[in-house]
Formats: C-alpha cells, sequence, structure tokens
C-alpha cells in the first residue's frame, strides 16, 4: 500500500524552489531586462494622462512572450502609483482571450461594467442598451480618464469583428466628463492592417513593436529569475544555454523559456533529484509541446474546431493522407448537423494553411495533373494525446 503520509512530509525536504512564483507567467518583476526602450516609449506617450490630457491609442504588437503585457502593466502601475491620492486616472485591463468574456460585443461592455463597479444581465438586453449603462457609469465616476488595456485585442475582433473597436472610440463624443484612451495589445503584427479603414481612422493611434528577444537576451532573464526561484546551486551547466536556445527556436519566447525552467524543476523534484539537469528540460520540453496543442485545440474558434474535427474523422477511415476536397465535403456535412454557416472552400483551405502552420497538421502540394493541385494532409498531433484532441472538439462542439 502506497504511504501518503511518507509523500506529503517529503516535499518540503526536496523541493528545489525558493520562489517558484518568480517562473510564472503572472509575475511582475521590478526591472524588465531589455525592454527599457520600449517601456520608456510607452510611458512618453501615455504621461500627459497624469495631467488628466486624453493621449493617443497605442497599439503594441509582437511575438507571445516578448514582454508587451509586462511592459504596459510596468507602466501602469507606475502611473497609478503617481494618481494614487487623485481622481485623475483609472486604468482597467482585460484579456480578450478570455473564454466567455470576449466573445461578443454584449460580453466585454459587460465585463468592464462590471470592472466599473456596476452590473448587466448575462445576456438579454440590445447591445445599445449595454452601451448606453456603460456611459451611465463612466459619467458618474470621478475620474476624467480611463485607460482601457485590451490584451490579445486581435482575439476579440476575429471573434466578434472590428465594429467594437469603431464604437469604443466613438463613445468619446457622447461623453462629457471623462474620455477613454485604448491600449491594445496583440500577437498579430498585422492586425491593423486587416482593420475597416473607418475603424482604423476612428484609433488615431501610436503603433510600439516588441522585437523578439535572442538566445543571450533569454539566458540573461533566464539566470534572474532562476536566482530567486531557485535554492542555490539547484540549476546545473547548461541548463539556462539548453531553455533559451529552446525559446530563441520559438521566436524568443521568454514566456516559453521561462515554463521550461519551471516544467523542468518540478520533474526534478518529482524523480526526487536535486539538481535540474538537461534531461529535465527536454521532458519538460515534450510536456509543453503536447499542452500547447491541446490549449490550441480547445481555445480555437468553432470553425476551426470543424475543420479539424473532419480530418479527425476522415483519417480514422484510412492509413494513408487525406485531400483537401475530402476534408471540405465532410466539412459541410458537420457544419449541416450541428446547424453552423458552411464557409467557403477557398477559407478552408485558409485554415488549413493555418493548422499546418501551427504544427497540428503536416501539408503536401501534390499535382493531380490536368486535374490541378491539391494538398494531402496527415495529422502531426503526438499519438499519446490523440484521443484526449478528439474529446476535447466532441465535447466543445456538441457532437
Amino acid at each position: 500500500m502506497v504511504n501518503l503520509d511518507e509523500i506529503f512530509d517529503s516535499v518540503s525536504d526536496r523541493s528545489l524552489f525558493r520562489n517558484k512564483q518568480v517562473l510564472q507567467a503572472n509575475y511582475s518583476p521590478e526591472d524588465i531586462p531589455h525592454r527599457g526602450k520600449e517601456v520608456g516609449h510607452i510611458a512618453s506617450i501615455l504621461a500627459p494622462s497624469l495631467l488628466g490630457e486624453k493621449t493617443s491609442n497605442l497599439f503594441v504588437y509582437g511575438k507571445t512572450g516578448t514582454g508587451k503585457t509586462l511592459s504596459v502593466q510596468h507602466v501602469s502601475n507606475e502611473l497609478m502609483k503617481r494618481v494614487k491620492n487623485s481622481k485623475i486616472l483609472r486604468i482597467e485591463y482585460l484579456n480578450c482571450k478570455l473564454k466567455k468574456v470576449a466573445d461578443t460585443e454584449y460580453r466585454i461592455l459587460a465585463e468592464l461594467i462590471k470592472k466599473l463597479g456596476g452590473s448587466v444581465p448575462a445576456t438579454g438586453l440590445p447591445t445599445d442598451q449595454v452601451y448606453l449603462k456603460f456611459i451611465e457609469i463612466l459619467e458618474k465616476s470621478e475620474e476624467k480618464l480611463l485607460i482601457l488595456i485590451l490584451d490579445e485585442i486581435d482575439q476579440a475582433v476575429k471573434k466578434i469583428s472590428d465594429n467594437f473597436l469603431y464604437n469604443l472610440t466613438r463613445l468619446n463624443s457622447e461623453l462629457r466628463d471623462v474620455q477613454i484612451i485604448i491600449v491594445g495589445i496583440s500577437n498579430d503584427l498585422r492586425f491593423l492592417d486587416c482593420l475597416d479603414p473607418r475603424v482604423r481612422s476612428s484609433l488615431g493611434e501610436e503603433e510600439l513593436v516588441f522585437p523578439p528577444y535572442n538566445a543571450i537576451q533569454l539566458q540573461d532573464i533566464l539566470r534572474k529569475r532562476a536566482e530567486e526561484a531557485f535554492k542555490p546551486k539547484v540549476v546545473t551547466e547548461g541548463v539556462i544555454a539548453k531553455c533559451a536556445a529552446f525559446a530563441a527556436r520559438e521566436h524568443g519566447d521568454a514566456r516559453r523559456a521561462l515554463d521550461l525552467l519551471r516544467v523542468a524543476g518540478e520533474i526534478a523534484e518529482r524523480e526526487a533529484d536535486f539538481k535540474i539537469k538537461i534531461k529535465h528540460i527536454d521532458k519538460a520540453n515534450d510536456k509543453i509541446e503536447r499542452d500547447k496543442i491541446l490549449d490550441i485545440i480547445e481555445t480555437e474558434p468553432k470553425q476551426f474546431q470543424l475543420v479539424l474535427y473532419s480530418i479527425f474523422k476522415l483519417l480514422e477511415k484510412t492509413k494513408d493522407g487525406i485531400f483537401t476536397g475530402d476534408i471540405y465535403t465532410y466539412y459541410q456535412d458537420v457544419c449541416k448537423n450541428v446547424n453552423v454557416d458552411i464557409l467557403t472552400q477557398r477559407r478552408v483551405s485558409d485554415i488549413l494553411a493555418e493548422f499546418d502552420m501551427l504544427g497540428l497538421i503536416n501539408a503536401r502540394v501534390i499535382s493531380k495533373g490536368r486535374w490541378g493541385r491539391t494538398r494531402e494532409v496527415k495529422l502531426a498531433i503526438p499519438e499519446n494525446i490523440l484521443e484526449k484532441s478528439k474529446g476535447i472538439l466532441v465535447g466543445s462542439l456538441g457532437l
């Protein structure tokens, strides 16, 4: 019989961590290495808000894990320290990737109203009534300015449309005593180019692009965090460099590098090892890859899930690859079964290209002679998470 007391009692003895929080995504360090220029730029744009002056809207771009959110929140925290005893400024943060918060314009507004101390029903009101409620609660506030930080704003536009951005900017003309400043954070560098020109014109924005970290910068970030996170002499030679190399390969993603180091520490603890070694980094990388794929499958829009489900079902019947035409035919049937609008074949082809880029499938262009060219599709999802992936799709689509 397993002795649980022995397992639980041994935790403190074999813990390698001094402060695991330091390696979490939501940790905000006092100093943000290699982002001084970007932090200064954000601060210079938003600084006039300390005097109650409306600034330009700001849009910050960069790949995942390049320090965008960290830098914006650092500047926000410093601004709020300055206005702590006055009623000049209010700052609210909303992550547009959160499920059941930012998948409709109504829910975004309901969440903002909640943050401002009000409430509206979860559903049921016309959207224009919710806007009126938002205006009403803003007008009652004592602050002159509201800085609205919309993180992963491209996700909300993808799910809803760019109309909600246009509507938010137009509110300033209806507000008398308070003005809204939008700070958008996006992983998509082409985000603004995809907006309706009318929306882009209404934003009157400043733009800032965060470049990826290189391997040397990542090592520097990891070394500083590791000193705080782990007990002395826990991290062995080469571990930091290996973490940085993995993350640099993934477009300089510092968040991934920190996750790797944390998960490697957890694996070493479970194996009752008193040092974090290269082998633990390799195991952590495999685990994170699996978790990332499941997260993508769970959070993609319904149309993406329908296309992926079609691929799964078709590949259950054959060991060979399948073709784009077969996928589209099956996808149409699934859409009819769940009563969802059918996308064009071209749009489904674009979704397949995104799956290929995300590493969910391998798509190879082949020639069919006088019948033109098509793509042969095979799944690239690891065998050990296939069933879990199917389960997520079936549950999400209600099949």
